[in-house]
C-alpha cells in the first residue's frame, strides 16, 4: 500500500483515540513504559496488547521510545495533548467517528435505504467540536449584547452553555434560557452553569423550538451551528417560530456554516443530507430570503472566518408586527 495514501489514515485514526483515551495527556506529564500507562489508563492486565498498539504510534512518528519508556514526539500529538486544544481534540474524534465511516458506508447505505439518524451522532461531542469556532461567535456576540440594559436572551441549541456564558458575562443584568434537544447536552450545559455560577440567571430546557412554548418575550433569540438541524423545507417556519419569541425590535442572531467551504465543511453538508432529521448546509442568500420571508427586517449576512463559509445572520423584528 503506497505510504502517502496509509499513512495520514492511521495517523489521524491513532491520535483521535491517544486524545481522547487520555494516552496523549499522561505522556504529556512524563514519559512511561506500557505497564505504567496501562494502569493510568485502568487497563489492568492489557499491557502487552497496550504496548503493541503504542508501536503503532512510534512507527508512525507521533510518540518516541527510549529505554522501554514512550514519549511524545509528533507535532499534532504535542498539541492536541495541551488542555486548551480540547475543541481540536473533540473535533478530530468527531471526524473519524462519524464523517469518515459515512464516506466509508455512503453506498451501502443507499443501498440498504439507511440514513444517518440522531441518534448516530454524540450532541456532547459536537458541542465540545463547535467550539473550535468559538472566537469567531464570541465576536458577534458581543457586538449584539448590550452592556447595560436589562437583556433577556433565549438560545436554540445551547450546546456546553459556553455562548450564553459569554453574553452574560458581557451584561450581568442578562437573563436567560437556554434550550436543546438532547438530554446529554442539557446536562452538560447545567453542570457547566452550576460550575460557571450561572444557574440563577440561565434555565436551561430540553425542548425543541417548534413546540417551545413561553409567555416571555425575548429582546436576543441566538442559534449557533444548527440551523442545518431543521429540514430545508421547516426553516421559514423555524424562523417564523423564533421570531414569535422577539418582543418588538429584538434582534435574531445566527451563526452557520454555508454551502462552497473548504472540504471539512463540504463534509458537514454531506452529513447533513444523509442524515434523516436534517438538511443540508444553506446558501447565504437563500437563507437571507427564508428570514425575510419569516417577517425579519434589516437582515444581513456577512463571512465571519477569512477565506471560509462560515457566516453571521442578523435579522430585526418588527415594531409594527
Amino acid at each position: 500500500m503506497p505510504r502517502e495514501l496509509a499513512g495520514p489514515a492511521y495517523r489521524a485514526s491513532f491520535l483521535a483515540a491517544a486524545a481522547s483515551s487520555g494516552v496523549l495527556r499522561h505522556l504529556a506529564r512524563q514519559p512511561l513504559d506500557a505497564p505504567a500507562l496501562a494502569d493510568e489508563l485502568g487497563m489492568h492486565g492489557e499491557e502487552q496488547l497496550l504496548g503493541a498498539w503504542l508501536d503503532m504510534g512510534v512507527r508512525i512518528g507521533e510518540l518516541g521510545s527510549r529505554g522501554g519508556r514512550y514519549r511524545l514526539r509528533g507535532r499534532l500529538a504535542k498539541s492536541l495533548a495541551r488542555p486548551e486544544a480540547d475543541a481540536y481534540v473533540a473535533l478530530l474524534e468527531q471526524l473519524m467517528r462519524f464523517h469518515a465511516p459515512l464516506l466509508l458506508d455512503a453506498p451501502g447505505m443507499l443501498r440498504e435505504g439507511r440514513r444517518v439518524s440522531i441518534a448516530d451522532q454524540d450532541g456532547a461531542l459536537i458541542a465540545r467540536s463547535s467550539r473550535v469556532l468559538e472566537p469567531a461567535v464570541q465576536g458577534v456576540v458581543e457586538q449584539q449584547v448590550d452592556r447595560t440594559a436589562p437583556v433577556r436572551l433565549l438560545e436554540v441549541g445551547c450546546g456546553s452553555g459556553t455562548y450564553v456564558r459569554h453574553a452574560a458575562s458581557l451584561n450581568p443584568r442578562l437573563t436567560a434560557v437556554a434550550i436543546d434537544l438532547q438530554d446529554e447536552v442539557v446536562a452538560q450545559a447545567q453542570a457547566n452553569l452550576d460550575k460557571w455560577n450561572l444557574s440563577d440567571r440561565v434555565e436551561v430546557v430540553r425542548n425543541d423550538l417548534r413546540t417551545y412554548s413561553t409567555e416571555q418575550k425575548f429582546d436576543l433569540v441566538t442559534l449557533h451551528n444548527n440551523i442545518y438541524y431543521f429540514p430545508h423545507g421547516e426553516r421559514t417556519k423555524v424562523l417564523e417560530r423564533a421570531r414569535s419569541f422577539l418582543a418588538p425590535g429584538g434582534k435574531l442572531l445566527l451563526t452557520t456554516s454555508c454551502q462552497g467551504g473548504s472540504p471539512g465543511i463540504e463534509m458537514l453538508n454531506l452529513w447533513c443530507v444523509y442524515a434523516d432529521f436534517a438538511g443540508p448546509l444553506p446558501r447565504p442568500a437563500e437563507l437571507v430570503e427564508q428570514m425575510r420571508d419569516a417577517g425579519f427586517t434589516q437582515v444581513r449576512s456577512r463571512r465571519l472566518v477569512p477565506g471560509e463559509e462560515f457566516r453571521v445572520f442578523t435579522g430585526t423584528s418588527p415594531f409594527d408586527d
